[in-house]
């Protein structure tokens, strides 16, 4: 019973060994080198921070927009009459021209027939006014003699030397001789009026002989082309002749969201670039007073003049300069936003603090602090939420993170 008492209780004693070994030092050196080893943190180590500086900074704060190039004024062109066939093409797309310029013309024949027809026309209608006067003419002799003749009579009847019946007679040829002369009068009026229409007529087809000839109704640049020789031209039915950019203006069409659309006003400048043509100078012209219900975006066009490099229908996508001013700048990745509003974290003796601020202008990377930091503070330039107020942070400036001026 001792013996066993004996063996159950070696392998505890060596276990205890070790244990005060441990505790006294004497261990292996294996097992002393991974104790050596092990972490250790020291309580007052600084986690280092992105730090900007807050300078002063000249805001220009532009609003993106894009779209395509369209004319700022497109004129249709097309023939004033129809039915007849086009004779000449006089210009081709991308040609310059003048107000009152021959675009083409088309074949008068018809017309020319026509006024032929009408000239005929004015000389019978010449012949029968002649005529007419000549009639009342006629009958205003028969007039005076048929009234000279029962003057007479009436005298002799009183005397007693002409019957009744010789009376009448010359009293009815007296009213024969009116109505003639009524007659021979209407016969001009009619004459006269029929002439009127015939020279109204003629004047019509003038004017349509004059429009065979399609001409430009202002400067321009012609657009596209659309006439074809021996193509008849068409009013409505068809595509217009030609279409002309009035004095070769052309404009961005562009869209922005509803709302940014307050934040422009016409006349802002504007920089648009162009693939292939660089940037181009521009100004706000016009401004929709709608808002499409679908996409909630509205249209704004951007003049950019006179230019024979660019081209309609081109995707253009440009900044408008809606604010400029001067201001202190701190990065944009620097302000915090929460329900109180917008705050940035500064660090001051190496210690992070929380301070609401004011906003104001902004850019791409910087933002415009108004009220809550002075010059030359230093805001943790990347603020997030594992930094609190009272934590020890080492402020590492970097140089694309400095506010700076320019």
């Amino acid at each position: 019973m001792k013996k066993k008492f004996v063996l159950w209780a070696l392998p505890v004693m060596v276990v205890g060994l070790a244990a005060v070994a441990y505790g006294t030092g004497f261990l292996p050196k294996a097992a002393a080198d991974k104790k050596a080893a092990a972490p250790t943190l020291a309580p007052n180590v600084h986690i280092s921070v992105s730090v900007a500086r807050v300078a002063p900074h000249a805001f220009v704060e532009t609003l993106t927009l894009s779209g395509s190039l369209v004319p700022r004024e497109e004129i249709l062109i097309g023939p004033e009459i129809e039915g007849l066939r086009v004779l000449n093409v006089l210009v081709d797309e991308g040609d310059e021209v003048k107000r009152g310029q021959v675009l083409a013309r088309l074949v008068p024949d018809t017309l020319d027939a026509q006024l032929a027809q009408n000239e005929a026309a004015l000389a019978r209608n010449a012949a029968a006014t002649a005529q007419a006067r000549s009639a009342i003419s006629e009958a205003e002799a028969r007039l005076k003699e048929a009234k000279n003749a029962i003057e007479r009579a009436r005298t002799l009847k009183e005397a007693g030397h002409v019957s009744d019946a010789i009376f009448d007679q010359r009293e009815s040829a007296f009213k024969l001789g009116e109505a003639q002369l009524v007659a021979a009068r209407d016969g001009l009026k009619a004459s006269e009026a029929d002439r009127a229409s015939i020279e109204a007529q003629r004047r019509e087809l003038l004017w349509r002989r004059s429009k065979t000839e399609v001409t430009a109704p202002a400067d321009g640049v012609i657009s596209h082309r659309r006439a074809r020789i021996g193509a008849t031209a068409a009013l409505v039915s068809q595509e217009p002749m030609f279409r002309m950019i009035e004095k070769g203006e052309i404009e961005l069409d562009a869209e922005v969201p509803q709302a940014h659309v307050v934040r422009l006003a016409v006349g802002q400048k504007a920089r648009i670039a162009i693939p292939g043509n660089g940037e181009v100078e521009g100004t706000v012209r016009l401004i929709s007073p709608a808002v499409d219900p679908a996409t909630r975006l509205g249209r704004v066009r951007i003049l950019l003049g006179k230019d024979p490099n660019l081209r309609i229908g081109t995707f253009a996508r440009g900044e408008v300069i809606v604010a400029r001013g001067t201001g202190l700048a701190v990065p944009r990745s620097a302000v915090l936003f929460g329900k109180s509003g917008a705050s940035v974290q500064i660090v001051e003796n190496d210690t992070v603090a929380t301070r609401p601020v004011t906003l104001g202008l902004a850019e791409a990377d910087k933002i415009e602090i108004r009220d809550g930091v002075a010059e030359g503070m230093l805001v943790v330039a990347k603020s997030g939420t594992f930094l609190r107020n009272g934590d020890r942070v080492r402020p590492v400036i970097l140089p694309s993170t400095v506010a700076e001026g320019r």
